[in-house]
C-alpha cells in the first residue's frame, strides 16, 4: 500500500485510536504527527491504514465538539472575570467611568505549522494579541533570544511535537524523549534574559514531555506530568487564563487547567500572577488622537 506525505492514517497496532498526518516517509517507515494531539511517532508502513472520508469526517466532528465545549467553558469563566473587573473599576457599580485594559503580548513558538494556525485562530477568537512563529523544535534554543528581543512578550508558549520512548530509557532520562531537551534548553535561555516568573510567563512542552525538567528550567506551566498526550489547543487556554487574570490576583494551577481539554494528568505548573492591567478613564478623544 502506498503512503504519501500529508495523508491521514491510523495505526493498526494501537487499534486506530488516534488520527495522524504523515509528515515524511523514509524507506518503509513513516514519521507521523497527531492531527489533534501534539504527538510525534514513527511507524512501519505495514502498520498504517488510510482513513476513509466518512471516518475522517466523524473523527473531526467529534474533535470539534470537544474543542467547542472547552471554548464555552472558558467563555463562562471569562465572563465571570469580566464582571469582577467591571465591579472593581466602577467602585461597586457606583461610578459610570469607562476603563481600558493593557493586554498581554503572547509569543507562540510552534514546531508544527498546522497546529500554529489552529492556535492563532483560537487566540484571535479569544481576543488575545499573539505573534505566532513556526520554528523546528531543535532550532528553538537558538531562535528564542532574537524573538524575545524583537517582540518583547509577556507570555511565551514553547511547543510542537514530543514523545517518550521506553526503549531509549526510563521516564527520568531526557534522552528517551524526542524533543523535551530542546524545549528545556529554550526555557533556560529565556530565563537567562528574564528570570522573573511573574514578569515573563512561560508554557513549555507537548505530548508526553518531561514535565519535571521543563519546570526546573523555569517554565510556569508545562506538560506532561503523567506522560500522556495533550491537545494541540491546551497551551492557548492556559495562556488566556493568565492573560485575562488581573495582575494583582494569582492564578492557581487548577484554575488554569480546568478549561483545558487534557487536564491535570497532562498539564501542570506553579502558582502564577495574572497579567491584565486595567486603567481609567477611557475616552474616545484619546483614541482619536492616537489614530491621527
Amino acid at each position: 500500500m502506498d503512503f504519501t506525505t500529508g495523508e491521514f492514517v491510523t495505526r493498526i497496532s494501537y487499534r486506530h485510536d488516534l488520527l495522524f498526518r504523515i509528515a515524511s516517509v523514509t524507506n518503509e517507515t513513516a514519521t507521523l504527527h497527531g492531527e489533534d494531539i501534539r504527538l510525534a511517532a514513527d511507524a512501519p508502513l505495514d502498520d498504517l491504514t488510510h482513513v476513509e472520508d466518512r471516518d475522517l469526517a466523524k473523527r473531526k466532528r467529534k474533535g470539534k465538539e470537544q474543542e467547542e465545549s472547552s471554548y464555552r467553558l472558558f467563555r463562562q469563566d471569562y465572563q465571570l472575570m469580566r464582571e469582577k473587573r467591571e465591579y472593581q473599576a466602577s467602585n461597586g457599580y457606583q461610578s459610570n467611568v469607562s476603563y481600558f485594559q493593557l493586554p498581554a503580548k503572547v509569543l507562540h513558538i510552534d514546531g508544527d505549522p498546522s497546529y500554529l494556525r489552529k492556535c492563532i485562530e483560537l487566540y484571535n477568537r479569544l481576543g488575545l494579541q499573539v505573534h505566532g512563529v513556526h520554528v523546528r523544535e531543535k532550532e528553538m534554543p537558538f531562535e528564542i533570544a532574537g524573538l524575545m528581543e524583537r517582540i518583547q512578550p509577556d507570555i511565551i508558549v514553547i511547543t510542537g511535537h514530543d514523545a517518550f520512548s521506553s526503549n531509549k530509557g526510563g521516564k527520568g532520562d531526557l534522552r528517551a524523549y524526542r524533543h523535551s531537551k530542546y524545549f528545556a534548553e529554550t526555557v533556560r535561555t529565556a530565563r537567562q534574559i528574564n528570570a522573573s516568573l511573574d514578569q515573563l510567563i512561560i508554557f513549555a512542552g507537548a505530548c508526553q514531555s518531561h514535565f519535571e525538567s521543563l519546570i526546573r528550567a523555569g517554565a510556569n506551566f508545562a506538560s506532561s506530568p503523567s506522560r500522556i498526550n495533550i491537545h494541540a489547543l491546551d497551551p492557548v487556554y492556559i495562556t488566556a487564563k493568565i492573560a485575562y487574570t488581573p495582575f494583582m490576583d494569582k492564578v492557581g494551577v487548577w484554575d488554569a487547567l480546568r478549561n483545558t481539554l487534557t487536564g491535570e494528568r497532562g498539564l501542570g505548573g506553579v502558582e502564577t500572577r495574572g497579567l491584565l492591567r486595567t486603567g481609567m478613564p477611557y475616552t474616545a478623544d484619546n483614541e482619536t488622537e492616537e489614530n491621527s
